[in-house]
């Protein structure tokens, strides 16, 4: 068993031991005015749309319309990715709700989604009891890839409002196919809270089953402590089924990894974590790490691809307002620094709904012990605003600064593939690719969102920044080239919309749909010039460091005062598709 650290009242906790399993010692502060935090980016990391929600065009997504999409899930197996998550009509507790699956072979496409769990509904002669009055999914852990090589996706059944304890049903499971068709539902545990069992609940229990290989399967999954751990607060255990003796019965989402000294490191919910000496077969008390600074979204850690550490939440405590997503990375999975933005975009909720958190969230990654995607990436998935689900590429090891010149001509790049050294925001009707004649191509045909493609340089007092740029198509939005230090602030911003460039609000030169523009742009220790012609600086920062190119207007709201709960109709036409906008980016050189 481990022993725990004594401290005297007031002295501090000793690094890495059950006081303090990790600590984050970097300097970064978020900035709760930006939605990026004013952090420095992970660069060359991708932000993927799968799933944009759709109401009054349920096609365009699920075939439902349903709006309230959460708790993604991410696992890859037999050369694709697998990704779950759970959806209700509206809101996050009001039911019904079932879980859906997508699949893809890259990360970048990605399939429609398909109903893995549907709507619950109980046997006859099952009531609902008091005091709920219907049925809901939800689920901390999506998949299990066994010793004989099956893959099982695993998500829980619950009462609206209270999935959890009483009113919780219990777990289920079914088998992925290799043709990735999907086998029988069934029951694989319980809650101990309750007396749910076969002869009162909709599916039977995995025992019934008449695959050994999948009964195999199961029985390796409940096995495992460290795995089923992330189960314990739908289900607290009464039977003594977690090695973990949550004395304080508030972990939630429990996320893990093996520190380089053999120790497993479990990380949850408002900074809580804990250590464990033997894979999961003992465990430290949780204990809050007063130097993770976060509220009630998950946080998740691993070990990376290049033998590193990282750790990825919204490191702000004001709970409706989780963004940005970060990560933290360390050497030794004990100490962590360079604090950096994953995901720093917030666009607008489309959709009013219960505890729909504005900002991207609930972030887990590929688990220990499945399979590991092609290539030094880090591979996560999440929710934007609790209506759309997002997956992130994190190159690793991970960066934040760029030294010597960039001279990107995109011509190593494999078309529709990764962008080298570039940050991506891509929303499905706001794509950034890399085209068959190896351009950087952004396109926009939604009302609501852009596309924004970032390149970190060098930071000198002078920079000079020359591009090629076609606006092959445009529609009401213009086209903005921001410029900014490394805390995000503007210090010009190009613009380039019906036939004219400006910046600082002055016209300095036009351009003809579909024919390339030449466009330089130089900071000389805080005097700007756009095309040869000098213009105000927004703001006066010295050193320069990030090229940003998107597809619409600068953006600052939501912001931590819009009302997160005000009742709300849909912003009008968010699920139509405006006219597509179509810009070509090439020969960027940074100087």
């Amino acid at each position: 068993m481990l022993t725990m650290a004594l401290c005297a009242c007031g002295a501090s906790a000793q690094t890495g031991t059950a006081s303090e399993p990790v600590n984050y010692i970097g300097g970064e502060i978020c900035n709760p005015r930006l939605h990026d935090g004013g952090l420095r980016y992970a660069i060359g990391t991708e932000n993927i749309q799968v799933m944009r929600a759709n109401r009054t065009h349920p096609n365009e997504a699920e075939d439902y319309g349903w709006t309230y999409n959460h708790a993604a899930n991410i696992t890859y197996w037999r050369g694709r990715f697998y990704l779950e998550y759970l959806s209700n009509p509206v809101d996050e507790q009001q039911p019904p709700g079932q879980t859906l699956l997508v699949t893809s072979a890259d990360g970048r496409h990605w399939t429609k989604p398909i109903v893995a769990f549907p709507p619950y509904k109980a046997p006859a002669g099952v009531t609902i009891p008091k005091p709920y009055y219907g049925y809901i999914m939800h689920q901390r852990m999506g998949f299990y890839t066994a010793p004989n090589g099956r893959l099982l996706l695993v998500a829980f059944y619950g009462h609206s409002y209270n999935p959890f304890k009483e009113g919780g049903i219990g777990r289920v499971a079914r088998e992925i196919k290799a043709d990735g068709t999907m086998g029988p539902i069934y029951f694989i545990r319980y809650s101990s809270h309750t007396k749910w069992n076969a002869t009162n609940t909709a599916y039977p229990f995995y025992t019934a089953s008449r695959d050994k290989g999948f009964r195999a399967a199961c029985q390796a999954l409940l096995a495992d402590k460290l795995k089923t751990l992330q189960w314990i607060d739908e289900d607290r255990g009464l039977d003594g089924f977690y090695t973990l003796k949550d004395s304080i019965n508030r972990v939630q989402a429990t996320s893990y990894y093996h520190r380089r000294d053999g120790q497993t490191v479990a990380l949850w919910k408002w900074s809580y974590a804990a250590l464990s000496p033997d894979n999961g077969l003992s465990w430290s008390t949780p204990v809050r790490v007063p130097t993770l600074i976060m509220a009630g979204g998950k946080q998740w850690g691993q070990r990376t691809p290049d033998g590193r550490y990282a750790i990825c939440y919204n490191p702000i405590e004001t709970q409706p307002y989780r963004y940005p997503l970060v990560a933290i990375s360390s050497d030794d999975g004990i100490t962590f620094d360079s604090m950096c933005v994953v995901h720093g975009e917030v666009p607008p909720r489309r959709f009013m709904g219960e505890n729909k958190d504005f900002g991207p969230c609930y972030v887990r990654g590929i688990t220990e012990g499945e399979a590991t995607p092609p290539g030094q990436s880090m591979w996560l998935a999440y929710s934007v605003n609790k209506e759309d689900i997002w997956v992130s590429r994190v190159p690793t090891p991970i960066r934040t600064t760029w030294t010597g010149p960039v001279s990107d001509n995109f011509d190593d790049l494999q078309p529709g593939g990764a962008t080298a050294n570039w940050n991506i925001y891509s929303p499905r009707w706001a794509r950034v690719y890399v085209n068959d004649a190896h351009q950087l191509c952004l396109t926009d045909s939604d009302r609501y969102d852009y596309a924004r493609a970032i390149r970190v340089f060098e930071a000198k007092p002078r920079t000079d920044i020359a591009l090629d740029m076609q606006v092959a198509a445009e529609n009401d939005d213009p086209m903005e080239i921001d410029v900014t230090d490394r805390h995000g602030e503007r210090i010009v911003c190009v613009r380039l919309h019906r036939g004219l460039i400006s910046a600082d609000g002055k016209q300095i030169g036009s351009y003809t749909q579909g024919q390339w523009q030449r466009l330089s742009i130089t900071i000389d220790h805080g005097r700007v010039s756009v095309c040869d012609h000098e213009v105000a600086a927004l703001h006066t920062a010295q050193n320069p460091e990030r090229l940003s190119i998107r597809t619409g207007q600068y953006r600052d709201l939501p912001n931590r005062q819009t009302p997160n709960q005000d009742p709300a109709p849909p912003l009008p036409g968010c699920d139509e598709r405006i006219q597509p906008a179509l810009y070509l980016v090439d020969n960027v050189s940074i100087r």
